[in-house]
């Protein structure tokens, strides 16, 4: 099975410096896919930053976190022939990918009950895949990371997805304090993977 490489990255909320730094590390890194999970742009002023991963000639993907609408992503993904990965899934070689907004506040709120349901429904489309990752803006409940904030809850809904769908990666954010942590739960590796970035190889 031939390796994928992924920059995952997100929460830099407009910083043009930031999205041109990680533009130019998915390059370097000669990576397959770059996943941008959420706070990526503010909803009031959203043009730009796409544009620099869009100029690296790679496939991105893309959910909204809870400072961009959901309406906000599709434009962009249009815009920049991206994938919106809200609601829906990407297949790419032998890897899976699902994801959400995962946050229960924001442009891009949803109750617990939808985030797991939406989750397990995509799931359903990538599950026969050897590989699986699961990527959320909002973070789960009951983990390390969600004790790095008294402001910002864990969602039990994503809690609740990777304990039952058990993808082998979770990517997640929205805790800036939790920038770069990862943790497991069971056997899926959970990465708040922040605007640093992080590259992922499975």
């Amino acid at each position: 099975m031939e390796k994928i490489r992924i920059l995952a990255a997100g929460d830099f909320h407009g910083n043009k410096g930031i999205a041109r730094k990680l533009a130019d590390l998915a390059e370097k890194e000669n990576v397959d896919l770059i996943i941008l999970n959420g706070d990526i742009v503010e909803d009031n002023n959203p043009h730009g930053i796409i544009g620099y991963f869009a100029n690296k000639n790679k496939k991105i993907g893309i959910v909204p976190g809870n400072h961009e609408s959901v309406s906000t992503i599709e434009m962009l993904s249009g815009i920049y022939n991206a994938k919106n990965l809200h609601d829906d899934y990407l297949i790419i070689g032998d890897v899976g990918i699902f994801g959400l907004s995962g946050v229960t506040i924001g442009f891009s709120a949803l109750s617990e009950d939808e985030i797991f349901a939406n989750l397990k429904k995509n799931f359903e489309k990538i599950k026969h895949l050897p590989k699986k990752i699961m990527v959320t803006h909002g973070h789960p409940s009951d983990t390390m990371m969600e004790k790095f904030s008294r402001f910002v809850a864990g969602s039990e809904g994503v809690k609740k997805a990777i304990d039952l769908l058990k993808p082998d990666i979770a990517i997640c954010g929205h805790v800036h304090e939790a920038e770069g942590i990862e943790e497991r739960i069971g056997s899926t590796k959970l990465i708040n993977v922040g605007k640093s970035g992080k590259i992922i190889e499975l």
